[in-house]
């Protein structure tokens, strides 16, 4: 079985989305990062409106537009701390 990320996506008021993913892609103020397992730890500053998004086992895509925070990357997971998050594939939705 390939080695999957654990993945949350936390706003300020809430947990948005936690899970297991096969990558994270997320816009910060650098460019666009792409997060797959075993990736180095490192810190990034969320571009401001930035971009998430977190690819499923099997291929499938959930999206969030994120407003400020950061991407953090530990042996751990992945976590999105932002200060607002909206869904925009129909997946993020639910």
């Amino acid at each position: 079985m390939a080695k999957l990320l654990q993945v949350e996506l936390v706003a300020v008021e809430e947990k948005v989305w936690s899970g297991q993913a096969e990558m994270v892609i997320a816009r910060t103020t650098e460019g666009e990062l792409g997060v797959l397992p075993s990736h180095a730890p490192l810190l990034g500053q969320l571009a401001n409106p930035g971009g998430v998004r977190i690819i499923l086992p099997g291929g499938e895509e959930v999206a969030y537009e994120v407003f400020g925070g950061f991407l953090s990357v530990t042996t751990e997971g992945v976590t999105v701390l932002a200060e607002t998050v909206a869904p925009v594939t129909p997946a993020a939705r639910h």
